[in-house]
This record gives C-alpha cells, sequence and structure tokens, in this order.
C-alpha cells in the first residue's frame, strides 16, 4: 500500500498548494466521478504510477505526450492537436490547426483567445494586425519573437455564420472542449510569467474570477503558482488607439519584465507619456 499512500499524499499537497494560491474550485469531469463511485474488488492490484510525460491536468482531461525534452513532448502533443475533431463545425471550416509558436524553454507565454482569419489561413497564432502590434511589443521588451511562445484558448477559427465576414468570439463550450491542449502546453512549458491577452484569454484560464478585463488588468494574478498578467489584447488597442490605452498595455509589460528581472532602460520607462 505504500505506493497508494506515496500517490495519495501527493495529491494532498498539490490540492492544498493549490488552496494556498487562492484556487477553490477544480472541475471533474462525469466519467471521472463515476470511475470513483464504482468499489474496486479487493483482488484487483494496483494500477502503476503513470509514466512521467504524460500531463496531469487537474483541470482539464488528460492528455497524454511522449518525448524527454520540452521541444519533443511539444511535438507529441501538436501531433496529437492537429488531428483533433471534437469541435466538429469547427473542425469543417478550418482551413488547419493553429496550435502555438514560439520557444518551448521560454520563460514568457503569451495567450490570446482564438484565430482569426489571418491566423487561420497561415497556421499561426497572432500574425494579422494585432499580431503584427503584439509583434512590436515583445521586441520593445526586449525579445525576438522566437524567444518566447504564443498560443491561444482556442486552437481552430470560430466559424462564421454564411454569409458574414469577420471573427467571433469562441463560446464557453468551445473553450472547455479545447483548454486541455492549452493546459498542456503551459504544462510543458512552465514559463516564469504567463500573460493573458484580453478578457476571452483572463476567462478560460481563471473561470472562477469575477470582473473584467479593464477591472483585473495590471493586476498579478496566479494560475497554478505561475504569475499572471492580465492585459488588454492588441485588437482592442488597434481599435482605439489612444495615448493611453498603448500607455497601459505597456505599463503591463513593464512589470512583466521586472517580474523576470530584465533590464528596463530610461526610455523604456518613458514610452507613451503625456508629454
Amino acid at each position: 500500500m505504500s505506493e497508494f499512500r506515496e500517490a495519495l499524499d501527493a495529491t494532498i499537497s498539490h490540492l492544498e498548494s493549490l488552496k494556498r494560491a487562492g484556487v477553490t474550485h477544480l472541475p471533474v469531469r462525469a466519467e471521472t466521478l463515476e470511475a470513483l463511485s464504482r468499489p474496486v474488488a479487493p483482488s484487483a492490484p494496483l494500477a502503476a504510477a503513470p509514466p512521467a510525460a504524460e500531463a496531469q491536468d487537474m483541470f482539464a482531461e488528460r492528455i497524454r505526450y511522449t518525448g524527454s525534452t520540452k521541444a519533443e513532448k511539444m511535438a507529441s502533443l501538436r501531433k496529437q492537436a492537429l488531428a483533433c475533431v471534437k469541435c466538429k463545425h469547427l473542425a469543417a471550416s478550418r482551413t488547419q490547426v493553429v496550435f502555438g509558436v514560439g520557444n518551448p524553454e521560454s520563460e514568457l507565454m503569451f495567450v490570446g483567445e482564438a484565430p482569426g482569419a489571418d491566423e487561420d489561413a497561415k497556421g499561426e497564432p497572432f500574425v494579422g494586425r494585432a499580431g503584427q502590434l503584439l509583434t512590436k511589443i515583445i521586441e520593445t521588451m526586449g525579445y525576438k519573437r522566437s524567444d518566447i511562445y504564443i498560443g491561444n484558448i482556442l486552437k481552430c477559427r470560430p466559424n462564421m455564420p454564411e454569409g458574414e465576414s469577420g471573427n467571433r468570439q469562441p463560446t464557453d463550450p468551445e473553450m472547455q472542449t479545447c483548454l486541455p491542449w492549452l493546459h498542456a502546453q503551459i504544462d510543458i512549458i512552465q514559463p516564469k510569467v504567463l500573460v493573458a491577452l484580453g478578457a476571452v484569454a483572463l476567462r478560460g484560464l481563471l473561470p472562477e474570477l469575477s470582473g473584467g478585463i479593464t477591472k483585473l488588468r495590471g493586476r498579478w494574478l496566479l494560475y497554478r503558482n505561475i504569475p499572471m498578467m492580465p492585459t488588454y489584447h492588441p485588437a482592442f488597442v488597434l481599435r482605439q488607439y489612444t495615448m493611453q490605452n498603448r500607455r497601459l498595455i505597456w505599463e503591463d509589460m513593464l512589470a512583466v519584465l521586472e517580474r523576470l528581472g530584465r533590464p528596463i532602460t530610461p526610455k523604456m520607462q518613458n514610452y507613451f507619456k503625456s508629454e
């Protein structure tokens, strides 16, 4: 029974750490509850501990991947995600899955909401006008785009009604179906800091929070013991391209740089300040 006791102690310890971090609810699938309610025959042997390469995702279903390095694990995860057809309407309308891009060893990860038309065409997140602004922000922070990792809540572009153009926000059921892929990506990368770009990304990562992005942006939050900074989505800044909005998102990035111990020059501190 020592293996069982070790597993139980580890589970209790993890739950206690989540409680200390402010997590109050853990979604559990109906199938899991049903399995837990079934008695186990006394003669049944204890199940072997799962291999270390499995993503133990307590926020959603478990996703398994293989590999010894972060790059290998991400490649294994990507191969599975590209074949995903759980949202049949999105699988039918997409050009391709937009998995994510960047350095799996990165200390910094940005999370957006869903691919748009440009991203769906290219297969890479944030390549349209909002993506160009995000790239400028990343470079102004002293990184190259390839230094960090960029992902989305949804891996497929939300489909539009026939005859309509533009992009729409993902629905809650779509987000819940797709989020395990993102949780697994974060599990692999283990960034020092997460940045949630906009209200949808924030709601996807921390659904238990109350309050919108305007209220919560600029405040440090915690996603599974990882510091997370919510800020405006670049598309919002483009729609309302004021000096104030540019300064607000930049102040959030300065806080991120400070948290990471990155150098901040006087020029960087003064960007977008009113004369």
